[in-house]
């Protein structure tokens, strides 16, 4: 059962480390690219500081952004900000959406996210927590993959397999670290029709579109080709 209260608290521990690891670089630094195709750091930080608001639309109730091309244009007029106003809007944002976190509420209900998608609002902070972690790393500022906290890497791995699970240009596949297996893919006939195993960075960078898969091994077949989140 998704614990929504330990998410929040997860989100509010990795914002800290995300706005320490910010706060000591420059100006200069913040206008350099980022490991994401097309954006600087200063785009990153943009997206994170929107997209804390935009769950806040979600948690009250109203559509997450107000458009994909207002989405797009708000991160394009912060990016250029200077480090001190970045760090003041991500710091206040978090807030902002802490305190949506805090206002009780019924979790179990359903709640739209962008592209008409679904999910518990109990999902919420940890869709949150990813945003954070994962952005921290395409920074490249020193954060990798392998420095996410275990129980992150655990199920975000398992998150992102149940998104594939199904797909049908993804063959049946078992993912494992050498101690835990996750399923992915479409429906297994009698049995996966491939096997890929490797260290939760490497699994997770694979599927969240972060790693080219080379360190992972890879039975019965090719590395599947993942289609975009």
């Amino acid at each position: 059962m998704i614990d929504h209260a330990h998410d929040l608290a997860s989100v509010r521990d990795a914002t800290e480390r995300l706005l320490t690891a910010v706060g000591k670089l420059d100006n200069a630094a913040v206008t350099e690219p980022s490991r994401l195709p097309g954006w600087s750091r200063g785009h990153v930080l943009a997206h994170l500081a929107r997209n804390a608001d935009a769950l806040v639309n979600v948690l009250e109730g109203r559509p997450m952004y107000e458009s994909g091309e207002a989405r797009d244009a708000d991160i394009e007029r912060d990016a250029p900000r200077a480090l001190d106003v970045q760090l003041a809007d991500l710091r206040e944002s978090a807030a902002r959406f802490q305190a949506a976190g805090d206002i009780p509420a019924d979790w179990s209900r359903t709640v739209e996210l962008r592209g008409g998608v679904t999910d518990s609002a109990a999902r919420v902070p940890f869709r949150r927590w990813v945003e954070v972690e994962l952005h921290h790393v395409d920074l490249g500022i020193g954060y990798e993959l392998e420095d996410l906290p275990a129980e992150f890497a655990e199920r975000e791995i398992g998150f992102l397999a149940d998104r594939f699970s199904g797909h049908p240009d993804v063959p049946s596949t078992r993912l494992t670290d050498g101690t835990r297996a996750w399923s992915t893919g479409r429906e297994a006939g009698d049995g996966p029709e491939v096997t890929v195993t490797g260290p939760p960075a490497d699994l997770l960078g694979w599927l969240a579109g972060r790693r080219s898969g080379a360190a992972l091994t890879v039975t019965g077949g090719p590395l599947p080709a993942l289609p975009p989140l």
